[in-house]
């Protein structure tokens, strides 16, 4: 007998504005859902205005955890202080594991057009906290793809397995098991994926609507599922477009302050005693 999961909660975006003003939409990380272990932020920035983005995110630190990038829409040029730059266009990724520290900068490059895409961030164990600053540019092209049955599947990262067909594993190499899916579905159209028990499991929506267990995510919602089995989604009379996020949880204290995420008070401390004494990369 198939487990299904279940939606424990269903959570809106909270307008939000970062970087140099640029307006956000804020799903984890917001009064409304602080984090879900081990994803501690997840915004989407779209925006037809170049005003509401073109100052983007200036020179800021991170320790700690990883930051991904992921453009849906437009372009972003990274810089970091371990010498890594790239842009990334239309359904390119950038995954950067802050480590024991880093300073990067993520700026738009268009002056007009349309900019959307998401950032999300990913815990790190403590056994990895300080690990060396990592960092990932990973192009549309080789992120692979699946279309088939009214569904087209882009593998970020983690794997997925297509009906009748082996694992596919995602383009990023990550530190913790994590999995992150970009699904568009037809209408009406099926969706099921084998997430291993235990995992965390978040669905945002961002196009059209999307049932699972009998519940509707509308755009702009994610629904944080429960932990054990299969996910089975039916996209609606519209279709949908989603992601689809799933982590094994680490299960250690989480001590945030700002762009630092540690386990403790103590550390955040000399997190930003090291930053203002110049010894991040």
């Amino acid at each position: 007998m198939t487990v299904r999961r279940n939606i424990v909660k269903i959570v809106p975006g909270v307008p939000a504005s970062d970087g140099a003003g640029v307006s956000l939409l804020r799903v984890i990380g917001s009064p409304l859902l602080d984090f879900v272990d081990p994803f501690l932020m997840l915004d989407e920035f779209r925006n037809d205005d170049p005003q509401a983005y073109v100052g983007g995110f200036p020179d800021h630190p991170h320790r700690g955890f990883e930051t991904v990038s992921y453009m849906k829409k437009g372009r972003m040029r990274h810089r970091d202080s371990v010498g890594n730059e790239g842009v990334i266009n239309d359904g390119g990724v950038q995954w950067m594991t802050a480590g024991r520290g880093i300073i990067h900068s993520e700026m738009p490059e268009q002056t007009h057009g349309t900019l959307w895409g998401y950032q999300l961030w990913v815990n790190l164990p403590a056994t990895h906290k300080m690990t060396a600053p990592r960092y990932q540019d990973i192009q549309p092209d080789d992120i692979p793809e699946v279309s088939a049955d009214g569904l087209t599947v882009r593998i970020l990262a983690g794997d997925y397995s297509p009906p009748g067909q082996a694992a596919r594993s995602g383009a990023s190499q990550t530190i913790w098991p994590v999995g992150y899916l970009d699904v568009i579905a037809g209408p009406d159209t099926d969706f099921s994926h084998q997430i291993e028990n235990g995992h965390n499991a978040l669905v945002f929506v961002y196009e059209g609507s999307l049932a699972i267990g009998g519940e509707i995510i509308e755009p702009h919602q994610l629904a944080v599922l429960d932990q054990g089995g299969v996910l089975e989604a039916k996209a609606g009379s519209q279709g949908a477009g989603f992601l689809v996020m799933t982590g094994k949880p680490i299960g250690e204290p989480v001590a945030k302050m700002g762009p630092f995420v540690m386990n403790t008070e103590q550390e955040l401390r000399q997190a930003v005693t090291d930053f203002r004494a110049g010894k991040f990369a």
